[in-house]
């Protein structure tokens, strides 16, 4: 599955750089690209109920999951 996932407060680089490797680190995910200029985060992943936990890893970031 692939979900694109809006944020609030990846206003650069290394904030996306963050919150790419901490969505990696989720069990099931299979590929994460954080774009902090469309101020969004695409994941790919094997198991629907993964999703909170994709949320999780990126409020642990500092940056707001809008949907």
């Amino acid at each position: 599955m692939q979900k694109k996932i809006y944020v609030v407060g990846m206003f650069d680089d290394g904030v996306a750089a963050k919150v790419q490797d901490a969505v990696k680190a989720v069990a099931s995910v299979t590929n994460v690209v954080a774009n902090c200029e469309k101020s969004q985060v695409l994941v790919d992943y094997d198991d629907a109920g993964a999703e909170a936990a994709i949320n999780t890893a990126i409020s642990g970031c500092g940056v707001d999951v809008l949907g």
